[in-house]
């Protein structure tokens, strides 16, 4: 089983946000404020997530997950620098969107060995974290940007158009590793006690499915001309967040060992 942990989760939702500061930022045409807006809340959850973690006692397993959050921690810093001291320099080199990348990769290492460090299964464990960490991350990504837009009404639509397209995309992928085994399901037929006579099972399937409709009809209100679709869009996707948030926390507090 996994385990609820505020280290584990802060990070895990930092490295997911940074793989979707690449995904967003990678073709150079985002505004360099949008970039700097997701490595200052990025970095913060990452930094305080790495307090966190070395606050409290664990084994070596932990202690790896730590220091790989603290590496994450510096290079998010790091690229946040870069791209302030680029903005000032205007000597016509363009801020590297690969450094947001690093981060989020070498953040893999700090979500496997939480996973290894939660007890249970270690592969169904990890591979919900690291599902999870995108999860989230493009989620709150998704909404940043649709708000970036206010800032930067001329940035084309697709940018908004591919992280929720993605974003969908990696949806069912949440659901699926939550459902295995010892997943909701068990929750859903008594195995598991939730502690409230099934009702969180059956939250968090509302959430899951809430999730995956409210895409949907995000994707539908982009498809309209009017600037006011794209306002609309970020309004679904604030949506989304809450429903997000609990198809991963809910599903991670009634499977937790």
């Amino acid at each position: 089983m996994i385990e609820l942990d505020a280290a584990t989760f802060l990070v895990q939702w930092a490295v997911g946000g940074m793989a979707g500061a690449w995904f967003t930022t990678r073709q150079r045409e985002v505004g360099v404020g949008y970039g700097w807006l997701l490595r200052v809340v990025f970095g913060s959850l990452a930094i305080v997530g790495t307090i966190i973690g070395f606050g409290t006692d664990g084994g070596s397993a932990t202690r790896v997950r730590d220091v790989a959050a603290a590496v994450v921690s510096l290079g998010i810093v790091v690229a946040l620098v870069s791209s302030v001291l680029r903005r000032r320099a205007d000597d016509g080199k363009r801020f590297d969107p690969r450094l947001d990348l690093v981060p989020a990769l070498v953040g893999t290492v700090a979500l496997v060995a939480a996973g290894i460090d939660a007890g249970g299964n270690d592969l169904v464990a990890t591979v919900r974290i690291v599902v999870g960490a995108v999860f989230l991350g493009f989620v709150t990504d998704a909404m940043l940007l649709g708000h970036w837009y206010l800032v930067q009404p001329g940035l084309p639509r697709r940018h908004i158009n591919e992280i929720v397209a993605a974003f969908l995309v990696i949806w069912p992928f949440e659901v699926l590793v939550m459902l295995l085994p010892t997943g909701m399901f068990s929750v859903f037929s008594g195995t598991v006690d939730d502690g409230w006579s099934g009702q969180l099972g059956w939250f968090w399937a509302a959430c899951a499915v809430t999730t995956g409709v409210l895409t949907v009809v995000t994707q539908r209100a982009l498809k309209e001309r009017s600037y006011s679709a794209v306002m609309a869009a970020t309004g679904l996707m604030y949506l989304a967040i809450l429903t997000a948030f609990g198809t991963d926390l809910v599903a991670r507090a009634v499977l937790q060992g």
